[in-house]
């Protein structure tokens, strides 16, 4: 799952968003997955553009397709899901008004630094 995590980040770097986070859930009973990846840009353009880096770049590089993608259609918030992650790519915005961190706020985090 580490390499998972690896790849995503990577790919979300590569198209630019911004504040980059992955969540440990693995403690929680009745959490959908192990990990969450949370990460914001700011336009709709650029979200569906890191959705895209994601897909391609995790079947590149581990052969691995998303079992899941929602929001595609407005990318305002789009959600993939790789079964035991799942990345969340929002606009801006939405992450300021659905702030997924804090109602997961015990969860350990790791925050991804990145120079622009």
């Amino acid at each position: 799952m580490d390499k998972l995590i690896e790849t995503i980040v990577s790919a979300i770097e590569d198209k630019k968003g911004k504040d980059i986070v992955s969540l440990d859930l693995s403690g929680f009973d009745g959490a959908i997955c192990s990990r969450f990846v949370v990460c914001n840009a700011d336009s709709t353009t650029q979200v569906a553009a890191i959705a895209a880096s994601v897909e391609e770049k995790v079947l590149e590089t581990l052969g691995e397709k998303v079992w899941r993608i929602e929001g595609q259609q407005n990318a305002l918030w789009i959600a993939m899901d790789y079964v035991e992650v799942v990345v969340h790519i929002f606009q801006t915005d939405l992450r300021g008004f659905y702030k997924l961190e804090e109602l997961w706020a015990d969860a350990p985090m790791t925050r991804y630094e990145y120079e622009e």
